[in-house]
């Protein structure tokens, strides 16, 4: 597939280096740059040795008759394309409470939304490609955050792209009436197909751009690292990429399409029930409510967007595609930070009464492993206790269980724990939390939301923050995170090596929390032979454990 879609814009792309005037990156006086695309004329900013490109559009807009159709190829257009500004984000919920994630959508939303970035340095040929997908549950987030500007990136000689998608019930609800309009008799996925319409736009068009179709890789954290094992996992995204990063990725059961599997009911079921519980009688119901009063009333519903598994997008849940290695064969950096939870307190069980009561309720819960439970998680400091169940069950199991597949199919895998945190954060008790890495591998301390707890401005902060853009840049150039004056980071498959990021790089290690990863692999290993679901509920509200099958410890 990648060598057909990269066809045209490879020829092109050699032309364009060659000087031919029809596709020259041209400056203007006014400080603007003009790119000839293949998808057509492109206007941006060049400033600093960078150029930039905002808000260029990838697919058509999904509205009307096409809410809830996979993304759609926009014809070339022949009118040079503005993009010196962000396009609108994707539409989503307004908030009700402000967190630490709150930030301004710069360019506001829409369901129009289907947009990307692009910061390139202006002399790039043939540079290795960064594709940004952003988090926020698959609800929330956009490509124009300024978190996530990608300046620092194409300094360091690589073009950045960040990519919206379909969010929340615009992206991924499933319904009967969707699966029969589908040639291939699915739904459900759409916020999945936008992400790999961008991959198709950036294999056809990179190359005018100065990047390498043939070396990009995909990063994303939180849903948007769940978006890149989705991504992984599907064929119809293989070949699109050549590397993957994910950060606080959760691999969890999936609904299926027509099933009812691991205590959830099918995708189609609950996007039924959904429909009922707005009163629509139809899709056609559904396609007539404006996008933000849909998003409004679908938010008290409880319903929450997962990918599907429907055997055509995504043909299987995540654990047996990688079980069979059937995933992309690239390499993989992953990893996961000390305090996730500490900002997602939500995720956590009500606490019981005392240590007698949470060791009661382990031992129920996990049977004959509570023992080994007990010994990562005791009773003797109940709450972080809790909180490093819930974080290892979600995000350490499966950064390492990433890691180990790559590496079982013969693709490095590179592993590390971030525990870094400064003074603000744990101010608030947030230790290293959920996403406090970002910072740090975009190296744009000086580009947070206004809740954010703020990094000290020292050269330790700024030490660290460099030598971690410069592990994440080296990865993309060549597989390899390598970085100037920072210790080596050796693979995982090196004796189970893990990178340390804590005041500063630690390398050196290895075995990261031993028995963590094997406790929660037998526990997913018995709920998937029992068809009970895995997620969070862990800890004191674990389900009693099924007894040891085959193959399950």
């Amino acid at each position: 597939m990648k060598s057909i879609l990269r066809a045209a814009a490879m020829c092109f792309g050699a032309a364009c280096l060659a000087g031919a005037p029809a596709c020259a990156r041209e400056a203007a006086a006014d400080g603007t740059v003009t790119v000839d695309a293949p998808a057509g004329p492109v206007r941006g900013i060049g400033r600093d040795g960078l150029h930039v490109f905002k808000g260029i559009p990838f697919a058509a807009p999904p509205t009307g008759e096409a809410r809830w159709t996979p993304p759609q190829a926009l014809p070339a257009w022949e009118e040079t394309f503005d993009a010196t500004a962000f396009g609108p984000a994707c539409s989503q919920p307004g908030r009700t409470v402000e967190t630490i994630y709150s930030d301004t959508l710069p360019a506001g939303m829409s369901e129009d939304c289907l947009n990307l970035n692009i910061w390139a340095p202006a002399d790039a040929e043939d540079a290795p490609v960064f594709v940004w997908i952003h988090g926020g549950s698959l609800t929330r987030g956009a490509n124009s955050l300024s978190l996530y500007n990608g300046a620092a990136y194409a300094e360091r000689g690589i073009v950045y792209v960040s990519i919206n998608y379909r969010l929340g019930v615009l992206g991924y609800l499933a319904h009967p009436e969707l699966s029969a309009e589908s040639p291939d008799g699915v739904s459900g996925n759409y916020g999945l197909l936008d992400q790999i319409a961008a991959l198709e736009w950036i294999q056809r068009n990179i190359a005018a751009f100065g990047g390498d179709p043939d070396n990009v890789t995909i990063a994303g954290e939180s849903a948007g690292a769940l978006s890149v094992t989705y991504l992984m996992a599907s064929p119809r995204a293989h070949g699109l990429f050549d590397k993957a990063i994910a950060q606080s990725a959760y691999m969890l059961s999936t609904p299926e399409l027509r099933e009812a599997r691991h205590g959830a009911p099918s995708a189609e079921a609950a996007g039924a029930a959904l429909a009922g519980a707005l009163g629509a009688d139809s899709i056609a119901d559904l396609r007539a409510m404006e996008a933000g009063a849909l998003l409004e009333a679908t938010a008290p519903t409880g319903y929450i967007p997962w990918g599907t598994v429907d055997g055509v997008v995504l043909p299987d849940q995540l654990v047996d595609i990688f079980d069979r290695g059937e995933q992309a064969p690239v390499p993989v950096l992953a990893g996961f930070n000390e305090g996730e939870i500490r900002s997602l307190r939500f995720l956590l069980p009500p606490a019981p009464g005392d240590a007698e009561a949470y060791e009661a309720a382990i031992r129920t819960g996990y049977g004959d492993l509570a023992d080994a439970a007990l010994a990562l998680y005791p009773s003797g400091d109940m709450a972080e206790s809790m909180l490093a169940t819930t974080r290892d069950a979600m995000y350490g199991w499966t950064a390492e269980r990433l890691v180990r597949k790559q590496e079982e199919i013969g693709q490095p895998g590179y592993l590390y724990f971030y525990e870094h945190s400064y003074p603000a954060a744990d101010e608030m008790d947030l230790h290293a939390f959920h996403a406090s890495e970002l910072p740090y591998m975009f190296d744009n301390l000086d580009r947070l939301s206004p809740y954010w707890p703020e990094p000290p401005d020292t050269p330790e902060e700024e030490a660290l923050a460099d030598a971690m853009i410069g592990y994440w840049a080296s990865f993309a150039r060549n597989g390899e995170p390598a970085a100037a004056s920072a210790p080596a980071w050796p693979a995982y498959g090196d004796g189970q090596a893990y990178m340390r990021l804590a005041d500063a790089p630690r390398g050196g290690e290895s075995d990261l929390m031993p028995g963590m990863f094997e406790l929660h692999e037998a526990v997913v290993c018995r709920r998937r032979a029992a068809d009970i679901g895995w997620h969070w509920n862990v800890g004191v509200a674990a389900p009693p454990l099924p007894p040891r099958g085959a193959g399950c410890r």
